[in-house]
C-alpha cells in the first residue's frame, strides 16, 4: 500500500459554525483511509501586501511551507457577492507569491460549495477554476460538490443527507485517483 495522501484543506469561510466548515467536517470524517485532511487556518494571514514577497511574515512562511507539502488540496468555500471570499482569495494570493515560489504550482485541486441558495456556491467555484489556470493547478472536473439548500441537508452540526455524504466520498476518492495519476 502506498503511503497516505496529504491533502491539505483551506477554508473559505471564518465563522464559527459555517456550513463550509459542517462540510469540511464531515469530508475529514468520510476521507478514504489512504489519506487524510488536514485544514490549514488561513483566517490568521495578514492581508497580501506586495512590499513583503521577499521577505514574509512567519505565518505567511509557515503556511506556505504547509500548502507546499500536501499531496493535493481541497478548497471548501461559500459564494460571497458571486465570487470567492476575500480570506480565501489572500490566501491564495500568498501562496502564489513571489512567482517563482508558487506553492500551488502542479497541485491537484478538489472544490466543495455549499449554500442556503439555489445555486451552492457554484459561482465561487466557477472563479476559482479561473483562478487555478494561472496557478498552474490541476483540478478534478467531476464529480462537482454543489450543497444547495444546505439547511436542508445539515442539522445538529453534522450533514445528515446520505446523497450529500455519498457525493463528498465519490470526490474525494476522485481526487485521490487523480494526485495519484499525476504523481507517476
Amino acid at each position: 500500500m502506498e503511503d497516505k495522501l496529504h491533502i491539505v484543506a483551506l477554508l473559505g469561510s471564518l465563522r464559527r459554525d459555517s456550513f463550509n466548515r459542517i462540510v469540511l467536517q464531515t469530508a475529514t470524517e468520510l476521507c478514504p483511509a489512504d489519506a487524510y485532511i488536514e485544514t490549514v487556518d488561513i483566517g490568521m494571514l495578514p492581508l497580501f501586501n506586495g512590499d513583503f514577497e521577499n521577505s514574509m511574515p512567519p505565518e505567511v512562511v509557515n503556511f506556505k511551507t504547509k500548502v507546499a507539502s500536501a499531496d493535493a488540496i481541497l478548497i471548501v468555500t461559500p459564494e460571497y457577492n458571486y465570487s470567492i471570499p476575500g480570506v480565501l482569495k489572500n490566501a491564495i494570493d500568498w501562496c502564489s507569491r513571489p512567482v517563482t515560489e508558487n506553492s500551488l504550482d502542479g497541485k491537484p485541486v478538489a472544490i466543495m460549495s455549499a449554500s442556503p441558495g439555489m445555486m451552492g456556491g457554484s459561482r465561487a467555484q466557477y472563479h476559482l477554476r479561473q483562478c487555478f489556470v494561472f496557478l498552474n493547478m490541476f483540478p478534478i472536473n467531476r464529480p462537482e460538490v454543489i450543497i444547495n439548500n444546505v439547511q436542508e441537508k445539515i442539522s445538529e452540526g453534522k450533514v445528515n443527507d446520505q446523497p450529500t455524504k455519498d457525493k463528498i466520498v465519490e470526490q474525494l476518492t476522485a481526487l485521490i485517483t487523480w494526485t495519484r495519476k499525476l504523481k507517476r
